[in-house]
């Protein structure tokens, strides 16, 4: 996911230790049916899933994101990493958690039946935005990168977030949120973007 106008991003406050050791992957451009398959569970999070993550995560913040899923990079498996702040900041600017998630096989136990509507881009639809109502707050479970089972509530972006890119674990995109005529316009210009210049321009739009 890519932060609508006006929203914070990602930013480098935690989690660099080991960036040295993080690659780069490239990310699929839409339309592409890797995008509209439903990926496979994890079930154990081991060495190779943790490094994945670990790529998702410098990929996300190399490209601008806030969360970013393995289908986005062509892998089928259920996984996501999120790293929009999580919480409100006191007075004193504590409260506020900036470390990044990395979640395995996740599941919303319990959603709010209050909603909330954001601005709502995605690196894999490049320079296009629309607003999608969600939930406004919810609980979700999921295995860590230590394989640990673990349980969070997320509201305001962090819940858009982590609710936008389980979207991608199911083959959802955002603009399958927003009305046909409008979702068949942003999937023609980037499929004209595709053919005119390649996935890698495409991209970079």
């Amino acid at each position: 996911m890519t932060a609508g106008p006006g929203q914070p991003i990602w930013t480098e406050q935690a989690d660099t230790a080991n960036a040295k050791d993080m690659a780069v992957l490239s990310l699929v451009i839409a339309p592409d049916p890797r995008l509209k398959a439903k990926c496979d569970p994890v079930k154990r999070v081991d060495a190779d899933i943790s490094r994945l993550m670990d790529d998702l995560l410098e990929t996300m913040k190399e490209e601008n994101g806030i969360g970013l899923a393995a289908p986005q990079v062509g892998i089928l498996k259920r996984i996501i990493v999120v790293g929009a702040p999580r919480g409100e900041a006191d007075d004193d600017g504590e409260g506020r958690s900036t470390d990044p998630l990395r979640m395995a096989d996740p599941e919303i136990v319990w959603a709010s039946e209050e909603t909330a509507t954001r601005d709502e881009g995605c690196l894999s639809l490049p320079d296009h935005f629309a607003e999608v109502t969600r939930p406004a707050t919810i609980r979700v479970r999921y295995r860590d990168q230590d394989d640990e089972l673990r349980e969070i509530e997320a509201d305001g972006l962090a819940a858009t977030c982590i609710q936008h890119e389980m979207d991608h674990l199911d083959g959802v995109l955002f603009v399958d949120h927003i009305s046909a005529l409008r979702r068949r316009i942003i999937l023609r210009k980037l499929a004209k973007s595709k053919r005119q210049n390649g996935p890698a321009a495409a991209a970079a739009v």
